[in-house]
């Protein structure tokens, strides 16, 4: 292999499907990847990065790639690796291969390895690239040093098809974008997603992707650096590692529902079927369309004639009330559409408009103003696009609304995933430590794939500090820490302990963990409770918090904040004594007893049976007792007292959406998850609103579509069924069903060794019959009634 060269070659096997033009193949990866290995990303690519010869290198702008060249005989595989700075297409033949890097850092730059072998054809080939930079606009998640692109082959096409290497390759700009900057006052709220496109038409070099396009007065590019992977003995701007998850997926999805038309609502498709919408000369005109869900990707408007014509495509999550709020969403009378927006202006002829990157929308609005000549709308869909979880888990029982929670919270998740995780796909996308530990664990139990789980906790690894901590979110290139996110991120190293044997994987991160859990170490009080922290000390966006920060999080002696340290020490403890580190393991057990002894000498209330946020204060929370039950600093002879406190008690300072995933979690422990079905108000109010996703809270109407609001979809397997792994790795498992009012469950859910799966009917009587079947070789325990039965692997009856 002499395109890399690499002493050892990490190794992403893609095979490619084609597609038509504007639906991109799906990408299918055959294995996982290595990283971070010793020698194979040290040395330098036989290839650079190369980017147009004028203008800066650093602004919002588009280019636009091409490299002919003609084989005599067509390879059986042709190898080929690419990348850019922000964000490619690849085509050839026309027809598009791949899109990418997949997201990280300027110090972890992915490349996509991919088989161009079924694109190419004997005799003249085209390979063609669009490559753009949002520049000062672009993403919070959106690393960049400046406009790039690199390409390389393996073999003997790599003398014609190296980046850098030959005059083979040409580029030209783009000059048919603009961006169009999303400001709070078009969306109302916080915003980083980056900008909208403004395309115009009659500057689009249409079918430049193509062979029968004349490319004479392009330009030679401009040699910027060589490619080198991380670890390379010079300084490089991007430092190249391979892609560690599997290409996102995309299908086709049609947008032709009518609802509202010039402020008349109607009923009908956009574009009939077999047919077109046209628009006559010198109209003004104002479509509403409704999904009736909510979605994410990139639309696609196919476009006949309407030369000198103008389309404002409008996307919203849900049309807003005069007053601000948004109703029952399958409501739109008196309402309107607000929200970011492209711009579309036809050239005349056959024109097909996409934005750069993708839209999140149930509600689109198209204003269409046309000039001499009519506009025709040929076609109008959208190319759906995510992280390619499929549900491999199920749930029925015997109430429907558990049915609807279940399907609505797949599909939020679904929609929350992308390239990585993200809190929302609208406003932010943006991999926030706290949401991404639920979210990782709805991947586990309903996918069973686990490969966006170690992404996640990779890139929160790479993001830390010197100080110790983690970004609050990652990859961003707007810093942000919250400091006890770095301690979710413990806990979601020792979630991936739990549930899979991956000890390679797992013990890097023992340093990290370490750093983090000195930086608290070193902010501790006397008294053996957190002192005064610095930054972002955010919990939950419920009215009790100031700005999200629990009393004493700012100023010190916080009882729950030192309680989330207890938390992660005794994931911590377990880690090191596993991996060897008695005496890490050791201390960070004693250290969690002793800050546990603090918080109940300093914060218990005796009579309320409750504990205090902060000491000798009349501040009590829902948060501050669930993680007091979490933790084992509530005593075992006032628990489930406690527990029904933190249920029943009003005066509390009570939890949002988010924060319920771990007062779940604290009935669990309690032994009173029967008690869960009490606590799904939120969700059933959702679903009679209209929602399609689960919101991000009832505080504020922002995000429709928020991670932590599909927490059910754990829940249900983990609480209901009781389904917990008993052993690191899910060596063995435990089952403990709590029914509440339940007659009937029946579930399954992916295991590392196949599937997990059960069914269970309760009697009038109190009996319990049914069955739960394990993966061969894995063996349990059931949990029912104060009794133990053991399981073995295979059918297991319950009776």
């Amino acid at each position: 292999m002499n395109c890399i060269n690499h002493g050892k070659i990490l190794r992403i096997t893609i095979t490619i499907a084609i597609a038509c033009l504007y639906l991109p193949a799906i990408i299918s990866q055959e294995n996982d990847v290595v990283i971070n290995t010793s020698e194979e990303e040290r040395y330098s690519w036989n290839s650079y990065w190369i980017s147009h010869p004028e203008g800066s290198v650093y602004d919002y702008r588009v280019l636009i790639f091409r490299n002919s060249f003609e084989l005599r005989e067509v390879p059986e595989k042709q190898i080929v690796y690419v990348s850019a700075d922000n964000r490619y297409r690849l085509f050839i033949n026309g027809k598009q291969v791949c899109a990418g890097p997949a997201r990280g850092s300027l110090q972890y730059w992915r490349y996509e390895k991919v088989d161009i072998a079924p694109f190419l054809v004997k005799g003249k080939n085209l390979i063609a690239s669009e490559v753009y930079n949002y520049g000062e606009y672009k993403p919070a998640a959106q690393f960049s040093h400046q406009t790039a692109f690199i390409f390389q082959a393996e073999g003997d096409l790599g003398n014609i098809l190296n980046t850098g290497n030959n005059t083979k390759w040409l580029v030209s700009e783009n000059n048919a974008y603009k961006a169009i900057p999303v400001s709070r006052e078009i969306v109302r709220k916080y915003y980083v997603a980056g900008p909208c496109d403004s395309i115009y038409g009659k500057r689009y070099p249409w079918n430049w992707e193509k062979q029968t396009f004349d490319d004479s007065d392009w330009l030679l590019p401009r040699i910027l650096s060589k490619g080198v992977g991380r670890g390379y003995m010079h300084g490089t701007p991007w430092m190249l590692v391979p892609r560690n998850i599997p290409p996102m997926e995309e299908k086709r999805e049609v947008i032709n529902l009518l609802v509202r038309k010039d402020g008349n609502e109607v009923s009908e498709a956009l574009i009939p079927t077999s047919g077109t919408l046209v628009i006559p000369p010198r109209v003004k005109t104002t479509l509403l369309l409704d999904n009736k869900k909510l979605t994410v990707g990139y639309p696609v408007l196919v476009t006949l004639n309407g030369a000198g014509s103008s389309i404002r495509v409008t996307y919203s999550e849900a049309l807003y009330l005069p007053d601000g709020s948004k109703g029952n969403r399958n409501e739109i009378k008196n309402k309107k559409i607000e929200g970011y927006y492209d711009v579309f202006l036809p050239a005349g002829g056959n024109n097909i408009f996409r934005p750069l990157w993708l839209r999140t929308f149930r509600f689109i609005q198209l204003e269409v103003e046309t000039s001499d000549e009519p506009l025709i709308f040929q076609e109008y869909y959208n190319i759906f696009t995510a992280y390619p979880f499929e549900q491999n888990a199920s749930f029925e029982s015997d109430n429907a609304l558990l049915s609807q929670i279940w399907e609505t919270g797949w599909h939020t998740a679904r929609l929350c995933a992308g390239e990585t995780y993200m809190d929302c796909p609208y406003w932010e996308q943006l991999q926030y430590l706290g949401d991404t530990r639920i979210q990782a664990l709805i991947s586990l139990y309903n996918s069973g794939d686990d490969r966006l789980m170690r992404n996640a906790i990779l890139s929160a690894d790479q993001s830390r500090l010197p100080e110790g901590l983690t970004l609050s979110r990652g990859p961003s290139y707007i810093p942000q820490i919250i400091p006890t996110f770095s301690l979710f991120w413990i806990d979601m190293v020792h979630d991936y302990f739990m549930h899979r044997k991956d000890d390679e994987f797992i013990k890097q991160f023992l340093p990290g963990i370490k750093d983090v859990l000195n930086w608290f170490e070193q902010r501790m009080n006397d008294n053996n409770l957190i002192g005064p922290m610095e930054w972002f000390n955010f919990s939950d966006w419920t009215d009790g918090f100031a700005f999200g920060a629990a009393a004493g999080a700012d100023t010190g002696n916080s009882a729950l904040n030192s309680l989330k340290l207890v938390y992660a020490l005794q994931r911590a403890s377990e880690l090191f004594d596993y991996f060897g580190h008695t005496e890490e393991s050791q201390f960070y057990f004693r250290r969690a007893n002793e800050i546990k002894q603090a918080v109940f000498i300093n914060c218990w209330d005796g009579e309320r049976k409750l504990l205090r946020d902060i000491p000798d204060s009349s501040v009590f929370s829902q948060h501050t007792n669930i993680f007091g039950i979490l933790t084992g600093t509530v005593p075992a002879v006032t628990l489930k007292e406690t527990m029904k406190h933190v249920l029943d008690d009003k005066d509390l300072i009570q939890c949002t959406i988010y924060f319920r995933f771990y007062l779940v979690r604290a009935l669990y422990e309690a032994g009173m998850a029967d008690y869960y079905f009490s606590q799904l108000d939120p969700w059933e109010d959702m679903i009679k609103k209209g929602l399609t996703t689960f919101e991000e809270g009832d505080y504020d109407e922002r995000s429709d579509c928020h991670a932590w609001g599909a927490s059910p979809n754990y829940d249900l397997l983990a609480t209901v069924c009781g389904i917990t792994p008993a052993e690191p790795g899910f060596k063995t498992v435990n089952i403990a069903p709590s029914f509440g009012s339940l007659k009937h469950i029946k579930a399954a859910m992916p295991h590392p060794a196949g599937k997990i799966s059960l069914e269970f009917s309760l009697e009038e009587s109190g009996e319990l019959k049914g069955y739960i079947q394990l993966p061969e070789g894995i063996n349990g325990t059931f949990f029912w009634n104060g009794k133990k039965t053991s399981l073995t692997g295979g059918r297991n009856e319950i009776y």
